[in-house]
């Protein structure tokens, strides 16, 4: 496989664009998944009959193909952004959901009962104890989430998001490798750092871990 290295310097505006779109796909997906899976979550961890039936909706969800989604999207969001936004949050959504739940139930029942004892209020022990020390857990879900989403977000070039994914395209298409190397680097190296950024943001919002280690 030979490597045009000219290539590179003659599509760095393009490249520069398909990165942008491509963590403009991505970035969205996770969050819109967060903010699902975190009431969802709380549901799941205090009322247990419905703890299986939302982990149970959710692995269903997942396991249904990549592609397939975005056809069933078509009809209802058309070919826009919001049928890859919509389909990659589905994905990000059942691992947030069950790292967010193992979250809550790490949390020791000592703990909350304290707090019970102390005249806490459900809500404010779930916002200023149960969530902060599940914050380890829940931001682990969100760093494997994020890559997960960084390399699906490729598949959307099937409807004309894929950021990255239409370097793959193009590449296929014309028997290409150049392209599809450039794809490929580009998108493991915005999955390493969105790791490391995600990785400091927990190191900065846990400073009782910090004095602990």
């Amino acid at each position: 496989m030979t490597i045009d290295w000219d290539w590179f310097p003659d599509h760095r505006d393009d490249l520069v664009r398909l990165t942008v779109d491509h963590l403009s796909t991505a970035i969205p997906s996770v969050l819109f998944g967060l903010l699902i899976a975190l009431p969802l979550a709380v549901v799941a961890h205090r009322v247990r009959p419905l703890r299986g039936l939302l982990l149970g909706l959710s692995n269903v969800l997942f396991t249904i193909p990549s592609i397939a989604i975005f056809v069933l999207l078509l009809p209802v969001t058309g070919l826009t952004r919001t049928t890859a936004i919509t389909g990659l949050t589905i994905y990000t959504l059942v691992v947030l959901l069950r790292n967010t739940v193992e979250g809550l139930d790490s949390v020791p029942t000592k703990v909350r009962e304290a707090s019970k004892a102390m005249g806490t209020r459900p809500l404010r022990t779930l916002l200023t104890v149960e969530l902060p020390l599940a914050f380890p857990v829940i931001m682990a879900g969100v760093r494997v989430a994020t890559v997960m989403a960084i390399s699906l977000v490729s598949v959307a070039s099937y409807i004309g998001y894929g950021g990255l994914g239409q370097l793959f395209t193009d590449g296929f298409q014309r028997n290409y490798p150049t392209p599809v190397v450039a794809g490929v680097a580009l998108s493991l190296l915005l999955a390493l750092v969105a790791d490391a950024v995600l990785v400091t943001v927990q190191w900065l919002c846990t400073p009782w871990l910090r004095r602990r280690a």
